[in-house]
């Protein structure tokens, strides 16, 4: 099974490949990472444009490496709701046949003191690695290893959001044709 994933990112690498584990188990995976543009800003800013940064990622994957079984986008990103700052990401898959399947993951507060950070224009990692006095920690936990003392990783987040995006993809409820148009419904 060929599953390229647009990011290189470590915790990005090992999310797709526990999720694939999980729900193909005993399949032997090849996942390949690679750089791809995300069409959307460095730091998206809201659930839509997250949600396309995905999408668009996904895309650019097949694209760039067509020889495949699945691509997967996989993009971090906030939104503003009332006066707090939220972080979440978005998961999308796309198959052989061209359907995607979507999920995100939960949303997490953010503190004041990456708040602050985030107005002054920087990326949600720098901001985390400043405020806890850390490094790349997008590339390891991430903001819900840090927030969370590590009961929650980015990695395992993101494995479980992976796992929700491909249920349309592998269930085969998502195979049948609607109720009303099934042979012999009235």
């Amino acid at each position: 099974m060929r599953i390229i994933v647009a990011s290189k990112n470590p915790a990005k690498l090992d999310a797709v490949r526990q999720a694939f584990a999980t729900v193909m188990p005993g399949r032997a995976l090849h996942i390949e990472g690679l750089t791809v543009d995300s069409g959307v800003k460095e730091q998206p800013d809201s659930d839509e444009e997250t949600r396309q940064g995905s999408i668009n990622r996904a895309i650019a994957a097949r694209s760039a490496v067509p020889q495949g079984n699945f691509w997967v986008g996989l993009e971090g990103g906030l939104e503003r709701i009332s006066d707090q700052w939220l972080a979440s990401a978005w998961m999308a898959v796309l198959d052989e046949q061209g359907r995607l399947g979507m999920a995100r993951t939960p949303t997490l507060p953010l503190p004041p003191a990456v708040e602050a950070l985030l107005q002054e224009g920087l990326e949600l990692g720098e901001a985390n690695d400043r405020v806890f006095a850390t490094h790349n920690s997008k590339q390891k936990g991430g903001a819900f290893g840090l927030l969370t003392e590590g009961r929650m990783t980015r990695g395992g987040v993101y494995a479980q959001a992976l796992e929700l995006a491909m249920i349309p993809l592998l269930n085969p409820l998502w195979a049948e044709p609607p109720t009303g148009e099934r042979a012999g419904a009235s």
